[in-house]
């Protein structure tokens, strides 16, 4: 907010000023320039000084820093009044417009760059391609326009020597799509055949090169005419050097070249013959006319008249000939400079843009035109200048002094009025038809016969003698200031200008003969051809009179004054500190005269006597209703106003407002920084109420999805399994009536929840299987196969031979097919005492063995082995039992997994026997896996195994 800079820097806002006096506005403004700070307010008015120094204050830094917030958010600077510009421009869907206004060297044209590169700085986050475009085209556009219509002098390094308005076109999400621009082109009646004595030379020494231009501009008449030339080379030129040279391709800049020559051209008389005297030229200039050199000569030389049916060619004197020079030199500059504000019109213009599809487009209308000028001769272009500034005077005192006052009337504000001074007699006295300078101008231009400039002069003085604001030396004889048949002084809103009407005559003729325009159209060039159609009228057409030079002036300024009063303003109002363009020096005089004729010191009274800010009651609610808890959000009273009303009494503001008939007005820009701070606050807690609000709403979203995506998911598992279950049902239903019981059914792949189930069913299926097979077995089949898939469980993977693809007989030693008939009727007579002796009912496992002693002597030994206790034997002595171990006894039983048949009984008193099992019919049978299953499969039967087997070593 322009309030919070410090009071060092003086006053931001011209309405917070202690009194409101001249002397202190001065004051305040020459303190701000003095502390570098060269933009204050008046309300909502930019009133910007020329700092004469470049200024860190434009990078992308300050235009973030500016970038959507309020007018009085950030202290005075152009991005404001743009931002504010843009942002009327958006929201309301309403065109909006930018007028700069000052004096000559004020720096409106380097204010004008500004805003156009905060607007193309602030829009098109996305970068897109068409866009970044029509971006680049209006900002390159500038220093197009100026090195063809911009002048450096001694007063001013970049003096507009045209008008410039331009319409940027933005679409409905507030893009730039396109621009249009209107020039109001005034130079062709003054400097391009006459410079001035402080002109200016400026170009980049390769440029000039390249465009055949010569180094030494005393080469060329129309600019030495002044007498002091030099040359002029600055960075802000060389930088735009670059883009410029862009353009010189699609330019015919050779017209440039070509005015330069002509201005060359002497004419001299041999008698009563006109020559040319340095008709080497002639030449050079019908090649780069694209014409033939005689027909370039004959239009210098001659002028082509109808006279009923003939048509004669009637020469021209010396002096008529050097004035059709300078008429075609300053028509070439025209058409030129016109010829190229129309290219980059093509350019930049909307294309493709249906309002119906894309939507309403609006407007940003930038004004940047010549300032105010007084110099020591004032002629008609300084008049022409100086109406232009008493329209956009008036407009601004139209738009901003007197409808504030009468909206205050209207809305029944009470109100004190303040006078202020209306220009509008001068526009008056200007434009007025028949009584207007310009309709007595153009009048004296139509009268038959020779019409002089005094002549024009003594019209004036006997149409508006009793003007008050006009005067001469003929209505004023003691009036020394002003020259008798020569000057005339008007009593401008800027002070007192004192023209010469010298040259007004031909000026506003500014007749071009019709040879030119006819040799120009002619070229072979086609640009040439279409800058000169009126050059296809044959000799004998009759054609209305054109247009005088003031006419077509005075009819722009209207349609231009009418263009921004349709649209809504904001102004920039510069102030030239200083003629010699130091940034150090004040001139009190000089700045206090442009205060004076800008209106500054009126407008400020207006604010200070009125109110700052001023809003229809619904917009202002849409604004601040989270305020207050009446209104938020929204309210239930009678109507709008009482619900503002009630809303500013909360906050305590109701005796800095008044309420009108549609709007509620506020007084000082502090309220409105306070309301803005408030609902700033308001609008985060709201945002934040928001962010939760949706947060939970996304949380719940995003639950009610998992639970979707959750109930989704079991009926899909559900599915899955039912039809798993369903296949498992058909492939195995009749399993029962196949022959392999279904071992060849291929089980279908289960869904990965069903993995476990799987395998668990498929064990079933293999129990259910296995006991299919072994449900038809004796007891004694049984028990082998029991003791079969104990050996598996316990040997598998530890021996290559189990013997699971034989019979076990178990007893071997009374098997007649592998022991001797002898041999075994000695262990049967044995086994059937021990039997009757120990009471076993089983015999589990006999076999002869080899033992090994402790003495590493191996002996044939056999070994009983029944459910009741362990025997070792001796063959030798009839199967005489040499040893008894109670089967409870074994701890454990120890084999290798190797090839041989190495057993170890562990016993609980450490005295293990080692054998090593032999006799094997046939050679190499293994009975390792036998034996231990057979013990295992018994002590699993009795339930006493668990923790007594070591495992197989």
């Amino acid at each position: 907010m322009a309030e919070h800079e410090s009071l060092e820097f003086g006053k931001a806002d011209f309405v917070l000023l202690d009194n409101v006096s001249l002397e202190e506005f001065l004051a305040n403004l020459k303190l701000r320039f003095e502390k570098g700070r060269i933009y204050s307010y008046i309300g909502e008015v930019v009133v910007s000084v020329n700092p004469y120094r470049a200024m860190n204050i434009y990078g992308r830094d300050t235009i973030e820093q500016y970038k959507g917030r309020e007018l009085y958010e950030r202290p005075p600077h152009l991005f404001a009044i743009a931002d504010a510009a843009y942002k009327a421009m958006k929201r309301r869907n309403k065109d909006t417009c930018i007028v700069i206004s000052g004096e000559s060297g004020a720096g409106k044209t380097e204010a004008s760059k500004y805003i156009m590169q905060y607007i193309a700085a602030i829009t098109n986050p996305s970068q897109r391609a068409e866009v970044e475009r029509v971006k680049n085209m209006l900002l390159k556009s500038n220093c197009v326009l100026e090195a063809f219509g911009n002048a450096k002098t001694n007063r001013n390094d970049n003096s507009s020597r045209f008008g410039k308005y331009m319409d940027i076109n933005f679409d409905f999400k507030g893009d730039p799509i396109g621009g249009h621009i209107n020039n109001y082109l005034l130079e062709k009646v003054g400097r391009v055949v006459h410079a001035r004595e402080e002109q200016r030379m400026q170009g980049d020494e390769s440029l000039l090169r390249s465009l055949h231009i010569q180094k030494d501009p005393t080469a060329y008449s129309y600019i030495k005419v002044g007498g002091h030339i030099k040359v002029f080379h600055s960075n802000s030129t060389l930088k735009d050097i670059k883009v410029l040279k862009g353009f010189i391709e699609i330019l015919p800049i050779y017209e440039e070249h070509c005015v330069l020559l002509q201005g060359n051209l002497k004419f001299g008389n041999d008698g009563d013959v006109t020559l040319i005297e340095n008709s080497k030229l002639v030449a050079v200039l019908g090649e780069l006319l694209s014409t033939k050199e005689e027909n370039v000569e004959k239009a210098l030389l001659y002028r082509t008249v109808a006279t009923g049916r003939d048509v004669i060619d009637k020469q021209h004197t010396d002096q008529e000939a050097s004035y059709g020079r300078d008429a075609l030199a300053k028509a070439i500059y025209e058409r030129l400079f016109c010829w190229i504000v129309g290219r980059i019109n093509d350019i930049i213009e909307v294309k493709n843009y249906d309002a119906r599809i894309h939507g309403k487009n609006t407007v940003i209308g930038v004004l940047d035109i010549y300032g105010f000028e007084i110099f020591q001769n004032n002629s008609f272009e300084q008049f022409c200048i100086n109406y232009c500034n008493e329209k956009l005077q008036q407009l601004f005192i139209q738009l901003v002094l007197k409808q504030e006052q009468e909206e205050y009337q209207r809305e029944g504000i009470p109100w004190k009025h303040i006078d202020y001074f209306n220009n509008q007699i001068i526009v008056d006295l200007v434009e007025l038809q028949h009584k207007g300078i310009f309709s007595v101008l153009d009048e004296a231009c139509m009268n038959v016969g020779k019409v002089t400039d005094e002549m024009f002069l003594q019209a004036l003085n006997s149409k508006l003698a009793k003007h008050a604001h006009y005067t001469s030396r003929k209505l004023s004889p003691t009036d020394k200031s002003l020259e008798f048949d020569r000057d005339f002084r008007i009593r401008h809103y800027a002070g007192d200008v004192v023209y010469s009407v010298l040259g007004f005559i031909d000026k506003n003729k500014d007749t071009l003969f019709q040879d030119f325009k006819r040799l120009l159209y002619n070229s072979s060039n086609p640009v040439l051809k279409a800058m000169w159609p009126e050059g296809k009228l044959s000799i004998t057409e009759v054609t209305k009179r054109p247009l005088t030079a003031a006419t077509l002036f005075k009819n722009s300024m209207i349609s231009l004054v009418e263009n921004l009063a349709s649209k809504e303003p904001y102004y920039v109002r510069c102030i030239k500190p200083n003629d010699v363009k130091s940034p150090l020096l004040f001139e009190y005089e000089r700045c206090k005269h442009q205060v004076e004729y800008l209106g500054l010191l009126e407008n400020v009274r207006v604010r200070r006597a009125g109110f700052a800010n001023r809003q229809t009651y619904p917009r202002f609610l849409q604004r601040y209703k989270m305020i207050s808890e009446f209104t938020w959000p929204n309210h239930d009273l009678p109507s709008d106003r009482e619900a503002v009303k009630r809303l500013l009494q909360g906050c305590g503001f109701e005796h800095d407002v008044a309420y009108g008939k549609t709007k509620v007005f506020i007084r000082t820009p502090r309220t409105i920084f306070s309301l803005e701070e408030q609902r700033a606050e308001m609008v985060q807690r709201i945002v934040l109420f928001l962010q939760k609000v949706w947060r939970g709403t996304i949380a719940r979203m995003r639950y009610r999805r998992m639970r979707a995506a959750l109930i989704i998911l079991r009926a899909y598992r559900r599915y899955k399994v039912k039809s798993y279950i369903r296949e498992v049902n058909r492939r195995f239903k009749s399993v029962r009536s196949m022959k392999d019981h279904g071992k060849h059914v291929k089980w279908p792949t289960p869904p990965k929840v069903l993995r476990r189930f799987e395998e668990a069913l498929r064990n079933i299926y293999n129990r259910w299987w296995a006991w299919t097979l072994i449900k038809g077995l004796s007891p004694e089949e049984m028990l082998q196969v029991r003791a079969k898939v104990a050996t598996l469980e316990c040997l598998k993977g530890q021996r290559a031979d189990l013997g699971l693809q034989r019979a076990w007989e178990g007893n071997y030693l009374v098997s007649s097919e592998k022991d001797s008939p002898e041999t075994a009727s000695s262990f049967t007579l044995v086994s059937s005492e021990l039997q009757r002796k120990d009471k076993f009912m089983r015999v589990l496992f006999s076999c002869n063995v080899r033992k090994i002693n402790r003495f590493n002597k191996a002996e044939n030994r056999a070994v009983l082995i029944t459910d009741r206790h362990l025997y070792k034997m001796d063959p030798l002595k009839q199967y005489k039992p040499m040893k008894s171990i109670p089967l409870y006894n074994v701890t454990g039983v120890s084999v290798s997994p190797g090839k041989d048949q190495l057993v170890v009984f562990h016993t609980k008193d450490n005295r293990d026997l080692i054998v090593c099992l032999q006799g094997m019919v046939p050679a190499g049978e293994s009975r390792i896996g036998e034996l231990v299953g057979t013990l295992l499969s018994h002590f699993k039967r009795s339930r006493s195994l668990c923790g007594r087997l070591r495992g197989t070593k």
